[in-house]
């Protein structure tokens, strides 16, 4: 009888478990109270808010096609993420925001962001609408000087954010994480955790 009672604790436990909190890899920000929404245009010059994704799992960062490692290396990383997610990839949206406005016209964001998955869109606004925006999500970026006015870097933040289907901010994804944990986030938001 002793056995029985251990091995009846032993099961409620593993099943107490079960219902608790959900285990992301990236950080939670459930709780933030920023980064609830954007008004911007996409690459095909439609104009473009969260809501208009509702439903489906975004992930949204803010980059520059001109950037040499960090963006590429992200939209590349995404890429993979899309693949691992096989038919659950049809309800994640790719959203690259550019930080240099500039130089990334429409035409330039529809030949770049969609060469990494046809599914990603690039989107973009004026110089103030993205520092308003950049503000509303805590993304830091900086033009750094070149050699001549047209030929320069922005420092800029790094991280991605990830929203539930609901249209809720849920997770900062660092730059670098694999994409198969990656991933595993994006599955347990489509899962309504």
């Amino acid at each position: 009888m002793k056995l029985l009672s251990i091995l009846l604790l032993c099961i409620a436990l593993s099943l107490a478990g079960c219902s608790g909190p959900p285990v992301f890899v990236s950080t939670d920000l459930s709780s933030v109270d920023w980064g609830k929404d954007f008004s911007l245009t996409d690459h095909n010059g439609k104009p473009t808010r969260l809501a208009d994704f509702r439903g489906k799992v975004v992930v949204l960062f803010f980059g520059y096609t001109q950037c040499p490692d960090v963006c590429p290396t992200t939209l590349a990383n995404l890429r993979e993420t899309m693949k691992l997610l096989g038919d659950d990839a049809r309800r994640v949206q790719v959203l690259f925001v550019t930080v240099d406005p500039a130089r990334d016209t429409p035409a330039l964001l529809a030949q770049y962001v969609p060469a990494f998955d046809p599914s990603f869109l690039g989107l973009y606004a004026d110089e103030k609408g993205i520092a308003a925006l950049a503000k509303e999500f805590k993304v830091f970026y900086a033009k750094q000087p070149g050699s001549t006015p047209g030929n320069y870097n922005i420092d800029h933040s790094t991280g991605s954010y990830a929203f539930d289907p609901q249209g809720r901010l849920r997770l900062l994804v660092r730059h670098g994480e694999s994409p198969g944990n990656l991933a595993g986030d994006l599955k347990l938001l489509l899962a309504g955790k």
